[in-house]
């Protein structure tokens, strides 16, 4: 299942509707690189809310999205990793070093305006 991809005024959200496979992370990995250009856009979140479980190569493939996204020119947050998630991550030795993460949606659209210079209101 493809991962959507909105466009929220100079941000790309892509938001994790369900658990998913090593393929849909690869698929979203080339969608992502690719509509950074196309839409020109200036942030990316990758909204991984509903993920309850991150093993490598998720990890490696998200940290491939941000890296991907500062070659083309954006800054990119992660968002929404739970509790449980992070606890796991920790204790497995998984690190997202570098890459910017928050709570929520909100705190990370929040944090790349401050990125950029702007304010979270540069979305609307």
């Amino acid at each position: 299942m493809a991962i959507p991809i909105l466009k929220q005024g100079p941000y790309l959200i892509a938001s994790m509707q369900s658990e998913v496979g090593d393929a849909d992370l690869v698929r979203l990995r080339e969608d992502l690189a690719s509509q950074v250009g196309d839409v020109r856009a200036r942030g990316l979140v990758v909204d991984v809310t509903t993920i309850d479980v991150m093993d490598s190569f998720t990890i490696r493939t998200l940290l491939e999205v941000v890296q991907i996204g500062k070659l083309r020119g954006v800054d990119a947050v992660i968002v929404g990793i739970q509790p449980e998630v992070a606890f796991a991550m920790v204790q497995l030795g998984l690190r997202l070093d570098g890459v910017a993460t928050a709570l929520d949606l909100e705190e990370g659209l929040a944090l790349l305006g401050r990125q950029m210079g702007g304010s979270a209101d540069d979305v609307r």
